[in-house]
């Protein structure tokens, strides 16, 4: 039959107009999924972080075996982590082995049967030697990045974000000093970080773990918003200071060519070089350790340490974060300084937040961890310096109205 030209005409514009309607039904659609998401993830504004347009106080802790402790352990402090109000939780991707036959050799006991916050990391390794190929090799497996995968979604689970420092620079779990090791370099403060192939070595890791699906719910790390930042490294002790500088100039700009979703930092200790990092502009936020008996401050010195740190993020427009600090219990001062901190970090409108070193919860036997050492650990046990750390993370996040996080049981489902 024929059609006459008009009517064709009219159909062909009706057909049109209905397609690009679709597709810009479909294109708003989009874009507003990416709002969303762009919302989701943790920014930067002035001296102080927003979420969801809202600000967003850090009152948080640290954990170093939550990548190789059993699910039950990771289960275990993340649930504590939620009953302590704890809204930020710090790790670092780790451990880092020699090659899996013993030939190069691992700079540490990676086979200690040791408990897990005692550094026995029944039998998991993220990063290895692998000797077939002469190169670093990731374990993609089991008993590697699916632990990280893990954590990560037990995390989201319950409304926790992440802080991920890529690597520790201490040899307690191989580390840097492990990846300096396969080149068998002995420096320990400059080699890794001037040598073409440990950079590259580095790259490569960077650019994994950003890109990295997670294997339990198919999202894209760079895309995730339960990671607040990614870390360079920890205590990155870098030597000479220009090295130092130009290195973590140099990663945090490839970092954010990576992804644009996350903030970037150093992973600092920050005291002796009072925060350098945070004049490189690919660095968001500043970070400092502080042991006030490892600087030979009293408690009060300290606390003037916290309004000086705090002043500098004033300065720079930028977050600082207190990210890792501790006083041992032998104190009996211990819960007056804590007190003291933690009041002055909530007071001090220049802080962005503070994390605790370390949050531990009862291990595969049914114990706390012995901590006869440092003597940092915060436990839920009830005792003054966890009520003292629970109602300062209470005023920090609740008390500002941010979503608490959640208790969550094992399917995932909030309870």
């Amino acid at each position: 039959m024929d059609i006459p030209a008009a009517s064709f005409r009219s159909r062909a514009v009706t057909v049109c107009s209905a397609l690009a309607l679709a597709g810009l039904a479909a294109a708003i659609t989009v874009s507003a999924r990416a709002a969303d998401a762009s919302v989701q993830f943790v920014r930067t504004a002035g001296d102080g972080f927003v979420l969801a347009g809202k600000p967003f106080f850090v009152a948080g802790v640290n954990n170093h075996y939550l990548t190789f402790g059993t699910e039950q352990e990771v289960r275990r402090v993340l649930d504590d982590a939620v009953q302590l109000h704890a809204n930020v939780i710090r790790v670092f991707l780790q451990p880092v082995i020699g090659s899996l036959d013993g030939r190069v050799p691992s700079v540490w006991n990676w086979q200690s049967p040791a408990s897990s916050s005692d550094l026995g990391v029944n039998g998991t390794y993220l990063l290895y030697w692998d000797r077939k190929s002469s190169q670093m090799a990731i374990n993609e497996g089991a008993s590697g990045m699916h632990k990280v995968d893990f954590l990560v979604d037990e995390c989201r689970k319950r409304n926790i974000k992440l802080i991920i420092a890529l690597l520790d620079f201490w040899a307690y779990t191989g580390g840097a000093q492990q990846m300096r090791a396969w080149y068998k370099s002995v420096d320990r403060n400059r080699f890794f970080f001037e040598d073409p192939r440990t950079r590259s070595d580095y790259r490569r890791w960077a650019h994994y773990v950003v890109n990295r699906a997670n294997s339990l719910n198919g999202r894209h790390y760079k895309d995730d918003p339960t990671i607040m930042a990614w870390e360079l490294m920890n205590e990155a002790n870098i030597e000479p200071a220009s090295l130092k500088t130009g290195w973590v100039s140099e990663m945090s700009s490839y970092l954010k060519s990576e992804d644009s979703n996350h903030l970037v930092a150093s992973g600092g200790a920050g005291v002796n070089d009072r925060l350098a990092d945070m004049r490189i502009p690919t660095v968001d936020f500043g970070t400092w350790h502080g042991y006030p008996l490892f600087y030979g401050l009293t408690v009060q010195q300290f606390n003037k340490l916290i309004d000086q740190s705090c002043n500098i993020a004033a300065n720079l427009q930028k977050p600082v974060l207190l990210e890792e600090f501790g006083y041992a219990r032998s104190n009996s001062d211990q819960a007056d300084a804590y007190q003291q901190w933690l009041d002055k970090l909530q007071s001090n409108k220049d802080c962005a937040g503070w994390l605790v070193w370390r949050l531990v919860s009862y291990q595969q036997d049914g114990k706390y961890p012995l901590d006869e050492h440092d003597q940092f650990d915060i436990r839920n046990d009830g005792s003054p310096i966890w009520s003292i750390i629970k109602e300062a993370a209470e005023h920090g996040v609740i008390g500002r109205g941010h979503e608490v996080p959640r208790q969550s049981d094992d399917t995932g489902r909030p309870q």
